[in-house]
């Protein structure tokens, strides 16, 4: 078994089976390449001193289990806003593309109120419940073997509103630890997984986006989401959840979601 979600090997990525997604064997989990893109942008300079408080990531189709090209480059320069780009690519074809705004960090005198430092709505990860997917088709993936998970508040695997910690049980890319930004990345891919309203063998629920907003960087190893998600007859869908550290709350996301009967 792989140590490590993804290994450079010249200008490539290569994933683990730990990079695998639910749905397809030959196809990764979104949490896994959306955080590698999120990797890419931090490394983008000058971006030393930036936070970045949106990413959007879009799903071009399935991102299939095989070596992945990254790029990533700065659309709109500026010392205190900059909006960055980046793309995988596999054998020169797209299939994940991602647009962030990156802001100056500062030191500014705020009121208690503005602070937004709410306390996780749930007890921490030492307290909560670990909860591995069900072992129907048990084996490698992102969501079994890549990260681990842990269910509070009550919840668990089961339909409905859902509060579940993560943290990577393995290097998101092998040699160095992941940052906050890949961190909630990879946590917040798995909104409408943990908070499903549909049966996975009854229907397809799988988000073609993924877009995060943050208010500050995340700290330690585990990210809270609080998630929930609607569908409709039209065959759409919205997952949403609100993030937190152990700390307190750090930002949101959202997923667009396409559903379809199997």
């Amino acid at each position: 078994m792989s140590t490590w979600i993804f290994e450079p090997a010249g200008t490539a990525y290569v994933p683990s089976a730990h990079a695998r997604g639910p749905w397809d064997a030959k196809a990764q989990h979104g949490g896994a390449p959306a955080a590698l893109l999120a990797r890419e942008i931090e490394r983008v300079t000058p971006g030393e001193d930036m936070l970045v408080a949106r990413i959007t990531f879009e799903f071009l189709g399935p991102v299939p289990l095989l070596p992945l090209e990254a790029d990533a480059w700065i659309q709109r320069p500026g010392s205190r806003f900059q909006i960055v780009e980046a793309e995988l690519r596999q054998q020169g074809r797209a299939v994940v593309r991602a647009r962030a705004v990156r802001l100056r960090r500062g030191e500014v005198a705020l009121p208690d109120a503005a602070l937004g430092a709410s306390a996780p709505p749930c007890e921490g990860p030492a307290a909560a419940l670990p909860s591995p997917f069900p072992a129907a088709g048990d084996g490698e993936g992102f969501h079994r073997t890549g990260m681990d998970i842990r269910f509070a508040g009550g919840t668990d695997y089961g339909t409905g509103p859902a509060l579940a910690w993560f943290r990577f049980a393995h290097p998101l890319v092998a040699g160095e630890p992941p940052s906050p930004l890949q961190r909630v990345v990879a946590a917040a891919d798995f909104g409408n997984g943990v908070s499903r309203v549909l049966d996975f063998d009854r229907h397809l629920f799988v988000n073609t986006d993924l877009t995060v907003h943050l208010h500050r960087d995340a700290v330690g190893e585990w990210v809270l989401i609080d998630a929930a998600s609607v569908a409709d007859p039209v065959g759409a869908g919205l997952a949403s959840s609100r993030l937190y550290d152990e700390a307190g709350a750090v930002g949101l996301a959202a997923q667009t979601l396409f559903v379809d009967a199997l």
